[in-house]
């Protein structure tokens, strides 16, 4: 690092959990953000204000009005813009150091596995079923950890995957078969700063992920709910019978 990296990070590097190692790993760190609304948001701007070295972003929509309501890394302006495009504009205004490429567009097939592949760890931002699936299996495959979030109404859950550890569940193992459960913001409304604490938990668990410290959530559920601010802890373990991770996939 070099002298304005070691001002710029001085706050982080002066933790002894993380030091000067620990920052030289985010600086060298290559994560893929998949979704740029309201969980991708914080999460987004928390990794590039960190040093995180190298984000890939991915979102296949534009900027809505009704967006802006949560989705903090866009503004008025940026209305009708490709949320690639508007976040990179923020992100690098945020640390012009971080190293961004864009995908816009639905990830899937090769291209998902190849993003997958190409990065250290994954956070998901979506709120689509079929993504967090694909996701779930790009990762056991290439053997790469990521953080899963949701936020719906007043309520919100997070996790870690981590398939390089032998007992981690995956994401299937938490949802077998979910399509019945399948929400979104727009057909259920969320309350904006609840999507924000998530987000940027997201990004602690990331950093925790790449630094190599502390205890992340593999293994463990949050739930919160934003009206009663309360959360709940819950075990999640590996199934045997699982149709992506067990002993018998």
């Amino acid at each position: 690092m070099d002298d304005a990296q070691l001002l710029r990070y001085s706050r982080q590097i002066m933790l002894p959990e993380l030091d000067v190692d620990g920052q030289e790993r985010l600086l060298a760190a290559r994560v893929l953000v998949v979704g740029l609304g309201g969980l991708g948001s914080p999460l987004a701007l928390y990794l590039t204000a960190a040093g995180v070295g190298h984000l890939t972003l991915v979102d296949d929509d534009c900027v809505e009005a009704s967006n802006l309501q949560r989705q903090i890394l866009h503004g008025q302006a940026d209305i009708d813009r490709a949320k690639t495009d508007s976040a990179a504009d923020r992100l690098r205004q945020l640390n012009p150091a971080v190293e961004l490429s864009l995908l816009e567009g639905r990830l899937e097939g090769e291209g998902l596995d190849a993003a997958v592949a190409n990065v250290d760890v994954v956070v998901d931002g979506t709120d689509n079923l079929a993504t967090r699936y694909a996701l779930n299996e790009a990762c056991i495959e290439h053997q790469r950890p990521w953080v899963s979030a949701a936020a719906i109404r007043f309520e919100a859950q997070i996790t870690c995957f981590d398939p390089r550890q032998d007992d981690s569940p995956c994401y299937r193992c938490l949802w077998p078969d979910a399509e019945d459960l399948a929400l979104n913001c727009a057909e259920n409304g969320v309350i904006a700063p609840l999507v924000g604490s998530i987000g940027a938990l997201q990004a602690l668990e990331a950093i925790k992920l790449i630094a190599g410290i502390g205890e992340t959530l593999v293994g463990r559920i949050l739930t919160f709910d934003a009206l009663s601010c309360r959360w709940q802890e819950f075990r999640l373990r590996r199934r045997a019978d699982c149709a992506d991770c067990g002993s018998s996939s």
